[in-house]
C-alpha cells in the first residue's frame, strides 16, 4: 500500500481531511456494500458486506496490513461510529433524507482508496415526518 494525503471528496459532498492508503497494484481490492434493513420495531439494521477485507478490532491503532482494518459510519456527513463487524443497529434518524455512508479504513484509521477513489458505499434513508393528531 502507498500512502497519500490531501482532501478527498466523500460521496455525500463533504471532504475528508486525513491521509489515505492506496491499494497497491497486485493486491486484492477490498469492497463494501451497505444494505439497510428496517427493524421490525424501531430503527434500522445496517449490514456491511465486505470482500477482500477482514475486520480486525484487535489491530486498531497499529500499522497498516493489507486487507484488514475497520469501517467508519457517517450519517449526514458526521462520523457516528467505528465499526468492527458486519452489523450495526441505528436507532434514530431525523425526519427527511438521511445519507448513510460506510467507508473502509486501515488499522491506523487512514481511508482505503483504489485509483484515488474512497472504498465506501452510501445509502439514503427517507424518514417520514411524524404526524401528530389532536383529540
Amino acid at each position: 500500500m502507498t500512502v497519500a494525503s490531501g482532501d478527498t471528496p466523500d460521496g455525500d459532498g463533504t471532504t475528508h481531511h486525513h491521509k489515505t492508503v492506496e491499494i497497491s497494484p497486485g493486491q486484492p481490492i477490498p469492497s463494501v456494500d451497505l444494505v439497510v434493513h428496517q427493524d421490525a420495531k424501531k430503527g434500522w439494521n445496517l449490514e456491511v458486506k465486505v470482500t477482500n477485507f477482514s475486520f480486525a478490532p484487535e489491530s486498531v491503532n497499529t500499522a497498516d496490513k493489507p486487507g484488514e482494518g475497520h469501517a467508519h459510519l457517517n450519517v449526514n456527513g458526521k462520523k457516528i461510529a467505528r465499526l468492527y463487524g458486519n452489523w450495526y443497529y441505528l436507532e434514530n434518524l431525523p425526519p427527511g433524507k438521511n445519507i448513510i455512508t460506510v467507508s473502509l479504513n486501515a488499522n491506523n484509521h487512514e481511508s482505503l482508496v483504489n485509483n484515488g477513489k474512497l472504498i465506501q458505499d452510501t445509502e439514503i434513508i427517507e424518514v417520514p415526518a411524524r404526524s401528530f393528531h389532536k383529540y
